[in-house]
Parts: structure tokens; sequence; C-alpha cells
């Protein structure tokens, strides 16, 4: 199993409120499979779209489009097939996609937000600098 050429296709996004963004804010990610159709030999194409939503402070929304490689036709026909009547797919295909679509549209997103004045789509790591260290705690080391 292989997934090659992600594109993006549609990005939009929007900033509802102006101001600072409130101190605590929920940011809910979604990927969605819109369609997956049997293309040729052993690939299908698959059509997908990613929400970031900030609630009522904005959204990120982006849509694209890729490349799911199978180990052999009959199996993605199969896959198509079932995808064309119940919208469902193998976990591990699903699994594998998502997670392709999530690694391509969260690097993305982050650079819309800073754009936006949005808070990253992720949790930035935290540096806490003087904290007193328990036993066996292994802390940052700076250059």
């Amino acid at each position: 199993m292989k997934i090659k050429n992600v594109h993006l296709k549609s990005i939009e996004a929007k900033r509802y409120s102006k101001g600072a963004p409130p101190r605590k804010i929920r940011i809910d990610h979604n990927s969605t499979v819109t369609l997956f159709s049997f293309s040729r030999g052993k690939e299908a194409d698959v059509e997908f779209e990613y929400t970031a939503s900030y609630g009522a402070l904005g959204v990120i929304k982006l849509e694209g489009s890729l490349i799911y490689e199978g180990d052999d036709a009959k199996e993605i026909k199969e896959i198509a097939n079932r995808w064309g009547e119940k919208r469902q797919m193998p976990n591990e295909v699903a699994s594998r996609i998502h997670t392709t679509i999530m690694h391509s549209c969260v690097p993305e997103a982050v650079g819309i937000a800073k754009d936006l004045n949005l808070p990253p789509p992720i949790p930035l790591p935290r540096v806490d600098i003087g904290k007193k260290k328990m036993k066996g705690e292994i802390g940052p080391e700076f250059a």
C-alpha cells in the first residue's frame, strides 16, 4: 500500500471575530474522504476535506486529492465498490489515508492560522525554565 501525489485543490479560511482570541479555545480537527474511486491498474483516486474548526472564532477548510495504490487491482476495485455502496473502507486503508491527510493538511493549516491571527491547530511545546526538577527528571538542554 502506498499513497502518492497529495494535492490541495481548495483553501477556505475565515476568522469570524476581531481582537485577541480567548485564552482557552477548543480546536476540532476533521478529515473526511469524499470520494474513493478506482482509476487504473492498482490505483484509486481519493478526494478529501480537512477542517480545523475554532468554534465561534474561525474555521480553516482544505480540499484535495491523492492517489492510493494497493497490492492488486481486484483489491482496489472491491474497496471502491464498498465505498460506493456503504461509504466504508477497511480500517487499515482508512487509517493510512486519514493519517496522510492530517500530515499534509495540518502544516498548511498552521501557516494559514498564523496569517489570520488564529492559534495554531496543534499544541505548541512549552518550555519551563527555572522550575525545580524532580529526582530523575530530565530537562531541556540549551546550547
